[in-house]
C-alpha cells in the first residue's frame, strides 16, 4: 500500500497536481512548493491607500513609466512580496494627476507617467513610510525561495509516517515501545515549538 509520501506527483493543469505511481521517492521541491503554497504564503500582503500613492510616486521618481512598468517596479523592489493590481494602480495615477503630483507624457507613442516637482516633495515627506514598507516586505524572502527546505522537511515527515506504518504491519508496537516513541516525539515537538516561537519574536 502506498500513501501520498510514496508517490510522484505530476501537473494536471495550471496550479493542479495529482499523485501517481512514479519512479522517484516522492515529490520534488517544486511539487511540494505547489502543494503547500497557500499554506506557506498566508494572507497576500496589502498596502494602505495612502501608502500605494507613495509607492507609485517612488516608482516613477527615477524615470517615467507606464502602468505595467509601475506594477513591475513595485513588485521587484518588494522582492515579489507585493504587486499591486491594475485596478489599484490606475485610479491612483489618476488621483496623483489631479493632485498635481504626476503628469502624463508620451514615450514612443505610448502614454507614460512622470513625477512633478510637487510629487517629489510629497514623496520626500513620506520617504520614511516608503522605506519602512519595503523593509517590512523584504524581511521574509518569497516563500518560493524556501521550496527546497520545505521539501526536505516534508519528506522527513513522510519517512516518519512510513516508519510507523511499517512497524504496525509487522504486528504492532509494544506498549513500552509506543510510550518511548511518544516521549521522543513530545521532546522533538517541544524543541521545534521553542525554535519556531523564537523566529516570531
Amino acid at each position: 500500500m502506498h500513501g501520498p509520501w510514496d508517490r510522484d506527483w505530476h501537473r494536471t493543469g495550471p496550479g493542479g497536481w495529482a499523485r501517481g505511481r512514479g519512479h522517484g521517492g516522492g515529490p520534488g521541491a517544486d511539487v511540494w512548493a505547489a502543494a503547500f503554497s497557500e499554506w506557506w504564503r498566508g494572507p497576500t500582503p496589502r498596502a494602505e491607500r495612502g501608502t500605494v500613492r507613495w509607492l507609485v510616486l517612488d516608482a516613477i521618481a527615477p524615470q517615467a513609466r507606464h502602468g505595467y512598468e509601475i506594477i513591475q517596479a513595485i513588485g521587484e523592489k518588494s522582492a515579489g512580496a507585493y504587486r499591486p493590481s491594475p485596478g489599484v494602480v490606475y485610479p491612483t495615477l489618476q488621483m496623483l494627476e489631479e493632485l498635481g503630483h504626476a503628469r502624463t507624457t508620451e514615450r514612443e507613442g505610448r502614454k507614460v507617467y512622470e513625477i512633478t516637482d510637487d510629487g517629489r516633495r510629497e514623496l520626500q515627506s513620506h520617504a520614511d513610510e516608503v522605506a519602512e514598507f519595503y523593509d517590512t516586505q523584504n524581511e521574509g524572502a518569497p516563500w518560493e525561495n524556501h521550496a527546497e527546505d520545505l521539501a526536505y522537511v516534508m519528506k522527513r515527515v513522510g519517512r516518519l509516517v512510513r516508519l510507523f506504518k511499517k512497524s504496525v504491519h509487522r504486528g504492532g508496537l509494544r506498549p513500552v515501545t509506543m510510550r518511548k516513541a511518544r516521549k521522543v516525539l513530545d521532546e522533538a515537538l517541544e524543541k521545534l515549538e521553542e525554535l519556531l516561537t523564537q523566529e516570531d519574536l
